[in-house]
């Protein structure tokens, strides 16, 4: 869905800026025929994509300052967008995109959660391999304060090795929410005319919100 929404300006798509494109796993179902330049703050993030897609361009960058001098047919920022806190950085990264739009280009945003439809959840699962492997993942979001802009993910991991030792970990992340309107009036601000478009997906979860955005003419 994401690679036809990115298709939907008036500008044949040839070039295509990836904000915040992590270890490049959606990159790689992307790239094919298009010109990409992937950008991440992560080195480590940055060197597995080099593997995975090494036929793109990889930049080191932060979404909220980076400037290219040079605009894409196309801007994606995908679910690295969550970490965006507040306001002011959704703004940082709004002008990040507007900055390097072309004109009749599109942007596409996929925040996983929107006020609107976030509900607290849990999510488990795990597999094994044939060789005594296994790993075992726990999922468990809430929003511990309805009135700020962000709520909360807990992961826990349960690693099994082939000889039968066990080691697990844990980590804490916050992740932005913000509702439909402010992401329509953030996005106005930046200069970029947005729309909401519900996603369609066969995944067991709620389908997300995505906002389609365009460089408004000068004057607009």
């Amino acid at each position: 869905m994401v690679g036809g929404l990115l298709r939907t300006g008036t500008r044949t798509v040839r070039t295509v800026l990836d904000l915040g494109s992590g270890g490049g796993h959606v990159a790689s179902h992307l790239s094919s025929g298009l010109d990409m330049t992937l950008v991440d703050m992560s080195p480590q993030m940055l060197e597995v994509s080099r593997r995975l897609n090494p036929g793109c361009e990889h930049v080191l960058g932060d979404m909220r300052t980076l400037r290219l001098d040079r605009r894409f047919d196309a801007v994606l920022v995908h679910d690295s967008i969550d970490y965006l806190l507040d306001g002011s950085e959704v703004a940082a990264m709004a002008a990040t995109v507007a900055a390097h739009l072309q004109p009749g280009g599109v942007a596409v945003l996929v925040p996983d959660h929107i006020t609107e439809s976030f509900e607290p959840s849990t999510q488990w699962g795990g597999s094994d391999a044939s060789d005594g492997r296994g790993a075992r993942y726990l999922e468990w979001t809430w929003d511990p304060d309805p009135h700020d802009s962000w709520a909360q993910a807990e992961y826990s991991l349960v690693l099994r090795e082939a000889d039968g030792s066990v080691s697990s970990g844990h980590e804490s992340h916050r992740f932005g929410l913000f509702s439909h309107q402010q992401w329509i009036s953030m996005l106005d601000d930046a200069g970029l005319s947005a729309v909401a478009v519900g996603e369609q997906t066969d995944e067991d979860r709620p389908p997300r919100t995505l906002f389609v955005a365009r460089a408004r003419s000068r004057g607009a």
